[in-house]
């Protein structure tokens, strides 16, 4: 029997601050659950944005003011989950973490999420830019309707000049969540941006048996779409790719590198990909506010096997074998 569900790739360009970023979150995710969705992906750092042109005027061994204050706005727009820089992996998700006199523990946007995907019943996967101590991070929660946040993930290598305002991530933090809607059982997981182009850490979400590989992206080019197709064939995985398209003149002000010619900067391209490697849906370009959303059956995933699974019968396990440190890649129940 078909196990179907609809999954949807928001096509949504950050706005000029994180609360308004996260009303429009809020309706995008009511527009999904009209058209009976069951999970959302927004793009990489949706709610905080991705600092696109900005230099944070720094050169090898200099930094200037105007670069600092840069980082300030940037910083400002950052949300607080409440975690630590090490990362409280389950004792955070889990709400185990010390907390002040009010029981509260961040900016309070975890328990917004929370709701929103309570109140619409939709799985909502989103990329956040993470602030904890002094140190910023591209991450991305995983909001079940019924359970809240069940799993948070850091991008390990934050790639060219992102390390400069981006901390790495855990490698811990790669474990696949597992849920079951509608009878459907769904093991996800995200890898962000160019962390696609990592191997080794595809492989070690395939071997925990990924059905629907998350890929919330800031990458526009057009070599993005064959990658995409690469890993749905590769991993016998449905591939949901988010991105933002937007335009020069709606960076923010503090952006002051880049010049306001109402141009695109990012055309976006988001698509949904088959266990075959076929182009179910987009690729979106140059279309802000753009709703992907695809009927997938999951037994596709299970029938691409026959001939290919790179974490089992594929993959030689007897003479090949990765470990991931801190990450037990046995697949999660």
């Amino acid at each position: 029997m078909p196990k179907f569900l609809k999954i949807a790739a928001a096509q949504s360009r950050t706005l000029d601050t994180t609360a308004n970023t996260l009303k429009q979150l809020e309706t995008k995710v009511k527009e999904a659950a009209a058209e009976s969705v069951d999970l959302i992906l927004f793009p990489e750092v949706y709610l905080g944005g991705y600092p696109r042109s900005a230099t944070f005027g720094a050169k090898i061994g200099e930094r200037t003011p105007d670069g600092y204050h840069q980082y300030l706005s940037y910083f400002q727009g950052a949300i607080d989950l409440g975690d630590t820089p090490e990362g409280g992996d389950e004792d955070w998700v889990s709400r185990r973490l010390p907390t002040n006199e009010n029981g509260v523990r961040g900016d309070g946007i975890r328990e917004e999420l929370e709701r929103i995907a309570h109140e619409t019943g939709v799985y909502v996967v989103t990329g956040v830019l993470e602030r904890s101590g002094g140190t910023l991070y591209c991450s991305v929660v995983y909001v079940d309707p019924a359970k809240g946040i069940v799993g948070k993930r850091r991008k390990v290598l934050p790639t060219g000049s992102e390390r400069l305002v981006w901390g790495q991530g855990q490698p811990r933090s790669l474990k696949a969540v597992s849920t079951t809607i509608k009878g459907v059982k769904i093991c996800l997981a995200a890898a962000i941006c160019w962390e696609n182009y990592m191997p080794l850490l595809r492989q070690a979400l395939y071997q925990q048996n990924v059905n629907l590989y998350l890929a919330p992206t800031a990458d526009g080019r057009p070599t993005w779409l064959p990658l995409m197709q690469t890993i749905g064939f590769e991993g016998r995985t449905f591939v949901v790719s988010s991105n933002q398209a937007v335009r020069d003149d709606q960076l923010p002000e503090w952006i002051s590198e880049v010049k306001r010619e109402g141009k695109f900067i990012s055309g976006g391209g988001s698509c949904i990909i088959s266990p075959f490697g076929k182009v179910l849906a987009g690729p979106s370009w140059d279309k802000d506010g753009e709703l992907l959303i695809q009927e997938l059956d999951f037994e596709e995933c299970e029938k691409g096997r026959l001939d290919l699974d790179v974490a089992g019968s594929y993959s030689r396990n007897d003479s090949f074998h990765l470990t991931v440190k801190g990450l037990d890649l046995i697949p999660p129940p």
